[in-house]
């Protein structure tokens, strides 16, 4: 009687270690994610009680006079990232169509490894290369013949307006997608693998095109999996540091919305003012900065998770 019965104690102990440990690792995630958040706000509550909601939109940045506002470094992060997202998400598109629907076999694997081991070169490599090799070319060929087409247009002219320094938020915007894109362009192979063979091969059966089977077959299938890697890839360009420190020109001027002009995000403002601040006000006002990322990348990251479920609910409700 007790022989057979021990298994069946041996498992339940088992199920309940198992089941309490994962718990804490769940419990400890949150913990330690309400724990920065509240380190976050204690550092940054001198700021918050001088400046208020106003540290928001005011766009000085004035160290001496300790005066400072969040408005400066919040467009450079949103602007580079939002030009990163444009640029890496259609070749990202373009990359893992190729991959898994017109390369060759001999070829598949071979550019797949290639394009993973682009994430793994470090952010200072790449930040190197696109000030001492990208932006003195872009300088010279790319940014006049923006500005020569792009800049006459009537709305978007005044983005590609001003001097071609070759640094700046587009030179930075475009390093952060040659960055991003080798996440995103994985995820989505990855996703886009996963179609079954029987759905397209119906496709084809009926006489599509491989575009008409990609367009109409693999995203509606994938749609989630696409979104989460976009997702993925802009949380990257946002939190990115040292790449956008070399290239977006780290200047706390506003001078007008180009993108050949320098600007400075929030990350960069961090790694390149925190060690020399010196008063309690501008140590605060860049905790506060942190913080505001912080919050920036929540807010994304809530969004991602509502437009997923959202997606998600949508697939039941086709018929």
């Amino acid at each position: 009687m007790t022989n057979g019965a021990s298994p069946p104690v041996r498992r339940s102990i088992g199920d309940w270690v198992f089941f309490n440990l994962t718990r804490f690792f769940a419990l400890g995630t949150l913990l330690l994610l309400a724990g920065i958040i509240l380190s976050l706000v204690m550092g940054a509550m001198p700021a918050l009680e001088r400046f208020g909601f106003a540290f928001l939109w005011t766009g000085d940045w004035n160290p001496p006079m300790e005066r400072f506002g969040a408005l400066i470094p919040i467009y450079g992060t949103l602007a580079t990232s939002a030009v990163a997202l444009v640029i890496a998400v259609p070749v990202s598109f373009g990359i893992a169509l190729f991959l898994t629907e017109l390369s060759p076999p001999w070829l598949r694997r071979p550019l797949g490894i290639a394009i993973e081991l682009l994430a793994g070169i470090p952010s200072i490599v790449y930040g190197m290369w696109g000030l001492l090799v990208f932006a003195p070319l872009f300088s010279q060929h790319v940014q006049p013949l923006l500005a020569a087409t792009l800049g006459q247009l009537p709305l978007v002219g005044t983005l590609f307006s001003g001097a071609p320094l070759g640094i700046g938020i587009l030179s930075a915007g475009i390093i952060l997608a040659v960055m991003t894109i080798p996440f995103i362009a994985s995820v989505m192979r990855d996703v886009f693998e996963v179609t079954p063979v029987m759905l397209k091969e119906s496709a084809y059966g009926l006489g599509c095109t491989t575009w008409e089977v990609v367009w109409n077959v693999v995203l509606p299938y994938t749609k989630v999996g696409v979104v989460g890697g976009i997702m993925l890839g802009l949380g990257r360009a946002l939190g990115e540091t040292m790449a956008v420190t070399f290239l977006i020109g780290n200047m706390n001027f506003f001078n007008g919305f180009s993108l050949f002009l320098p600007g400075n995000s929030i990350a960069s403002a961090l790694a390149n003012e925190f060690a020399e601040a010196e008063s309690p006000v501008y140590t605060a006002s860049l905790i506060e900065l942190g913080l505001i990322l912080f919050l920036i990348t929540l807010v994304v990251l809530t969004l991602s998770k509502l437009l997923l479920l959202k997606l998600s609910a949508q697939e039941g409700t086709q018929s």
